[in-house]
């Protein structure tokens, strides 16, 4: 693959990636089929190209559209895609199905809540629930109504995942932002979130704001919430930028949702600045453009020009996303580069300043204290940091003197 000012060439990415990227659209032009059609696929290593879509996320939807437009599959591999299509269909519709008996509940119950991702990604975007793969249910709600949720879930048979003493779960909706829950039907099958990001990461989208300006749509045959086209653009950019689009899938739901949804681009460019993600937008926008080769609107074009910082970062991102390279979340060098991402001196202050100082479960698991203490969490955190930061230094020490 070769990315637009990359010094990368073909042969030194997995070819495969570039397959997959022809692939990845739910509704090919005839280009795009006509490419799929003339495709030389005695060259494909079929088992790392299986592989890598499976780390990318995009089996089913490459599936779909090698078995309608492709020549010449051999005969297992054909098997094989429409064997992981039909799985994949039929996991979409339990969950479908699924998520609407949660929703009906909650509704009988009063406790507002809107999915996304998900089933209503699947249905209201991609048109098809065999399209997009998926292992839990996202469900926002607000702070306030968690323990009201949490009830509504248990009344059919939904259990935390972890159990978590009054205090520290009063804590953790103040500094955290989801929860899992575990059904009959297996582990962590539904979250429970009350914020989109991490309260370090300082970007403070407002779940009641998301909630008030929701849409409505159809899964499973319920009607239920549903983000609204901008809010969509936002948290899908969002959800991508926290996993610095580490998968090709988050690129695809964003292009569908521009192909599909009609956007009202002032509302999302306003909404970006106001949070201080318009960077994060402008690396989205151009990785859609890049990586994926979709047509933009002009409105999104010009969020790309708006930051002279956008095609460096956005070409380190697409090349580490050809090589399927994976990020430590833990590590310097993640929150170095969530670091960059931010446009404004005060945000990325924020940042460091919560990233230092907002106790995560770790934290909280080192030390039992009274929640008078919890305080004091801050201090536990800060000295956490310090012994990770320390301890990797005298391992790249010990490295180097090795050599």
């Amino acid at each position: 693959m070769s990315i637009p000012g990359s010094q990368i060439t073909g042969s030194q990415v997995e070819d495969g990636f570039v397959l997959l990227c022809a692939l990845a659209s739910a509704e090919l032009s005839g280009e795009q089929i006509e490419r799929i059609a003339n495709w030389d696929f005695t060259a494909v290593d079929w088992q790392e190209f299986i592989r890598l879509a499976e780390h990318h996320g995009i089996i089913p939807l490459a599936a779909r559209n090698l078995i309608e437009h492709a020549r010449g599959l051999p005969k297992g591999i054909d098997a094989t895609l429409r064997s992981s299509y039909e799985l994949n269909l039929k996991r979409g519709l339990w969950f479908a199905a699924e998520l609407a008996r949660i929703v009906r509940n909650f509704d009988l119950q009063g406790v507002p809540v809107m999915p996304f991702k998900g089933p209503v990604l699947a249905q209201s975007v991609y048109g098809d629930p065999g399209l997009r793969s998926f292992s839990d249910l996202d469900l926002m709600i607000s702070s306030v109504d968690f323990e009201r949720a949490k009830h509504t879930l248990a009344e059919i048979g939904y259990r935390p995942a972890k159990e978590l003493r009054p205090a520290v779960e009063r804590f953790w909706l103040r500094n955290g932002y989801e929860q899992s829950f575990d059904g009959a039907a297996g582990r962590n099958l539904v979250e429970l979130q009350w914020a989109l990001l991490p309260h370090f990461y300082a970007i403070d989208l407002n779940v009641e704001d998301l909630l008030a300006r929701c849409g409505y749509s159809d899964v499973g045959g319920s009607q239920m919430r549903s983000l609204s086209p901008e809010d969509s653009v936002i948290v899908l950019s969002l959800h991508a930028a926290k996993h610095l689009w580490g998968r090709l899938i988050w690129l695809v739901d964003i292009a569908e949702t521009l192909r599909i949804k009609t956007i009202d681009y002032e509302a999302v460019f306003s909404l970006a600045r106001d949070i201080g993600v318009g960077r994060i937008l402008g690396v989205t926008f151009w990785l859609v453009k890049n990586v994926l080769l979709a047509d933009l609107p002009e409105a999104a074009e010009r969020m790309i020009a708006a930051d002279p910082s956008v095609p460096a970062l956005g070409q380190e991102f697409a090349e580490r996303m050809a090589r399927a390279a994976t990020y430590d979340f833990a590590s310097t060098q993640y929150f170095r580069l969530i670091l960059r991402l931010r446009e404004r001196r005060s945000d990325r202050l924020r940042y460091l300043w919560r990233l230092l100082c907002t106790p995560g479960e770790g934290d909280i698991a080192v030390l039992r204290l009274p929640e008078a203490l919890f305080p004091l969490y801050r201090v536990v955190r800060i000295g956490r940091l310090m012994q990770k930061i320390l301890s990797r230094r005298d391992t790249k020490f010990a490295d180097l003197s090795a050599h």
